[in-house]
């Protein structure tokens, strides 16, 4: 009797597990395909006669297109199901690299930055919504959080990987290889049956839940602190370097080493946040204390020249910090999204991202080209400010959900 009652939930912890490790590779995917254009800048300018200008214009049109898809994206994968979205955008994704890496012309580059930018933007409303409908509710921090450590691990190993393809298959090999990556993980995710989510999977009494605008004034704010996040940590990844570099005197080495402990404790900070966020309902309380910390740490670097050990320890504190943050982030989005609206809110909100994408490179650029190197910190210091009182409005004590399971069957993460 006791084999057959425990039966049920081992199956319901292998599917869970299934899922979340589906929705992770194709995180992972999503990131690794930012970087790889990037990663070939050298080859693709010496191939195609362009210079570092025209070649930015195509990650331009990447981010315009991403930005202003995600919303749209969200409302589709709500409507005829997140899976198929998914499945869909991994594969354009991958098909955008496999033809540019058989037609390589600057046109076929643009035109291959807008679908890459096009896929990008299913990534969020989609894995969101699978994972907030699927993952048990008293771990879907810890859910998030290896979701979100996924898309940073494909990011950082997304050099190399391309490194070691240029010199095995050379520059369009390496393409075509990266982006079979996307139509091969899409037929993975269908093998090991990924579930669907859409606003159908919502059910009141056997009806479907009633239909609510997902603009409302949280998610609006949410969107606004999803861009202050991203304005204030895109300086210091982005411009953090030369900054350290002409404002402060540190060398090249220790500016890379004092970068490398922000972007690498945030990665670990991602796993503890999941932890945190699921032992807490006031996620908002602990994004403004993380960012706060953080915002007492950058003014210090901004005044003061810290001697190299103390500049990297102050570094990955902050990082860690900022790492923390993003599972809190992301349960701040699932309690304001109304029930069935997980992907129409993640596509919402994460377009701030998007949009710092766009503006931070001309912010801090300006900065830089002003001579203004300590300011790189002193402007992350102001949005990470606004970042907290952001955070503390958007708090919101967490309703009652209804709309997933929420069962304790599932396996500890």
């Amino acid at each position: 009797m006791v084999d057959v009652l425990t039966a049920p939930q081992h199956v319901k912890a292998d599917s869970s597990l299934r899922t979340l490790a589906g929705i992770s590779v194709a995180h992972w995917v999503s990131h690794f395909h930012i970087f790889v254009l990037p990663m070939l800048f050298p080859y693709l300018k010496a191939q195609l006669g362009v210079g570092y200008i025209e070649l930015g214009f195509a990650l331009t049109v990447f981010g315009l297109v991403s930005g202003l898809t995600q919303a749209p994206i969200g409302y589709l994968a709500d409507h005829i199901g997140a899976r198929k979205v998914l499945l869909i955008g991994l594969t354009v994704g991958g098909l955008a690299l496999i033809m540019l890496g058989m037609h390589l012309s600057y046109r076929s580059l643009i035109v291959c930055a807008a679908l890459l930018g096009l896929a990008n933007s299913v990534y969020h409303p989609c894995d969101y919504a699978i994972l907030s409908t699927h993952m048990d509710e008293a771990r879907m921090g810890r859910a998030f959080s290896i979701h979100t450590f996924a898309g940073f691990l494909g990011g950082a190993v997304a050099p190399a990987i391309m490194a070691a393809l240029v010199a095995w298959v050379g520059g369009l090999g390496a393409l075509i290889v990266a982006g079979a990556v996307g139509p091969v993980v899409a037929l993975l995710l269908i093998a090991v049956g990924i579930p669907d989510a859409s606003s159908a999977d919502r059910k009141t009494d056997g009806a479907a839940a009633p239909r609510q605008s997902v603009i409302t004034s949280a998610i609006i704010m949410l969107t606004f602190f999803f861009m202050l996040l991203g304005l204030s940590n895109a300086g210091i990844s982005n411009f953090g370097v030369v900054a350290l570099m002409s404002g402060y005197g540190v060398t090249f080495s220790a500016a890379n080493i004092a970068l490398t402990a922000f972007l690498g404790a945030g990665a670990a900070g991602v796993l503890a946040g999941g932890y945190l966020a699921d032992r807490t309902t006031r996620h908002g309380q602990v994004a403004a204390a993380c960012f706060g910390i953080n915002a007492v740490i950058m003014l210090v670097i901004a005044t003061t020249t810290l001697p190299s050990v103390v500049l990297t320890a102050a570094m990955g504190i902050a990082g860690f910090l900022g790492g923390v943050i993003a599972p809190s982030r992301d349960m701040l989005v699932r309690n304001a999204a109304p029930p069935g609206a997980a992907g129409r809110a993640f596509g919402i909100v994460s377009t701030g991202f998007n949009f710092s994408g766009i503006l931070s490179p001309l912010l801090f650029g300006w900065i830089m080209d002003q001579h203004l190197p300590h300011w790189v910190f002193g402007a992350s210091v102001a949005f990470m400010v606004l970042t907290v009182l952001l955070a503390l409005i958007t708090d919101r004590k967490p309703k009652t959900r209804a709309e997933g399971p929420v069962t304790n069957l599932e396996p500890r993460f």
